[in-house]
This record gives C-alpha cells, sequence and structure tokens, in this order.
C-alpha cells in the first residue's frame, strides 16, 4: 500500500468524535444562549465558537430550535443525574432536602451554567419541543417531592403541594439573577439562608 494511503478511522472512534462535536456545540450554543439570548444568537456564531463551518452544525441538528431543545434536555439530564447522586444514601428527609438545594445551586451557578437557558428562553420552545423538555423536567423536579412530603408528615413544612414546589424552584431559580461570585455570600451561604426560610420548627406545625 502506498504511504499516501491511510486507512478509514476505525467506526467507533469516528462515532465517538462525531459525538464528542456534538456535546461542544451544545455547551457553545448554551453559554450563548445565555450570553446573547437565543434570537440574537445565529448558528454561524455557534459554529465559530467550536472552529466550524458555518453548515457544520446542520449535521448534527435539523435547526436552532433542534439545538435549543438538546441544550434544555441535556442540561435536565445531568441536573437529574447531579440530584440523584446528592441524596444517594440518605434517611433524614431534612439531610435529604438541604442536599437537594445545594446541589440544585451549584447546578444553575457553578456546574450547568448552560442551565439557565430553562429560565430564559421557555417561550422559544416550539409547542412539540417544550413537551419533550416538560416530560424530562418533571423527572427532576419528582426527585424533590417525596422530600417535601416526608417534610410536610414530620411537621417541618408547610405545604407540600404544587404551588408550595413552584415557590420553591422560583425562589431558587431567581438567584442566577443576581448572584456574583466572590461578591458576598457564597453558594453555601445562600443555601442554608433558604432552608432556614423554607423550613419551619415543628412547634410551627398547623
Amino acid at each position: 500500500m502506498a504511504r499516501s494511503e491511510r486507512k478509514p478511522a476505525p467506526r467507533k472512534a469516528v462515532a465517538a468524535d462525531e459525538g464528542n462535536r456534538r456535546a461542544e456545540l451544545i455547551r457553545a450554543a448554551g453559554r450563548l444562549f445565555v450570553d446573547k439570548g437565543y434570537d440574537a444568537t445565529t448558528i454561524r456564531d455557534i459554529a465559530d465558537a467550536v472552529g466550524m463551518r458555518s453548515g457544520s452544525p446542520f449535521y448534527h441538528f435539523k435547526s436552532k430550535q433542534d439545538m435549543l431543545k438538546a441544550v434544555m434536555i441535556e442540561g435536565l439530564q445531568a441536573a437529574l443525574a447531579a440530584q440523584q447522586a446528592a441524596v444517594a444514601g440518605l434517611k433524614d428527609p431534612e439531610e435529604k432536602f438541604r442536599a437537594l438545594v445545594r446541589s440544585h445551586l451549584r447546578i444553575i451557578l457553578e456546574e450547568h451554567t448552560e442551565f439557565p437557558v430553562l429560565l430564559y428562553e421557555w417561550r422559544a420552545l416550539s409547542e412539540e419541543s417544550r413537551a419533550e423538555v416538560i416530560a424530562v423536567k418533571d423527572r427532576y423536579e419528582a426527585v424533590w417531592q417525596p422530600v417535601l412530603r416526608e417534610l410536610k408528615k414530620a411537621g417541618r413544612l408547610g405545604d407540600d403541594g404544587k404551588v408550595a414546589r413552584l415557590l420553591l424552584f422560583g425562589a431558587l431559580n431567581w438567584v442566577v439573577q443576581w448572584y456574583r461570585p466572590g461578591g458576598g455570600s457564597g453558594i453555601e451561604q445562600i443555601a442554608e439562608r433558604a432552608i432556614e426560610l423554607f423550613l419551619c420548627d415543628k412547634a410551627d406545625k398547623r
């Protein structure tokens, strides 16, 4: 065989490389959607961020909308894994709640900086895409529900219903609007304050 001839790359290696490129695109798109907004971000912006030609992202995604959906779903799946790991082995509901609050704040502020796309760009999703994202979002929130139920039963939480859960997530998610690293309270301090606000003493049980 002539020196200039090259054997084709093994199929598994090609697949792994394409998977890595897809993951790069998702991370880059997530950062740009947070920094610039979904509408202001172009496919060219995303391609430039990972050193691709402007049309190359379409090898991995049908459209920018498809990319937005992937950013949200994969962000939620990574967050779900982190939440499950945070409560693994814990028995006491208050310990579980503390672990979930800390984990959620770390997810949205440090570990998965693309997560806020869920908060900022929800309305940009098509109805079909929204349904797919909601299915994963429900799995994420399902980790919290039995913990809230146990806390209510123990007299440490006033309400474990849907409205209470939405208020809890609303308060925690809003932290991304004002939190600045090194700007005062750290994530652990914020988590403790949030936990104190939501949990009540057993003596306060109605």
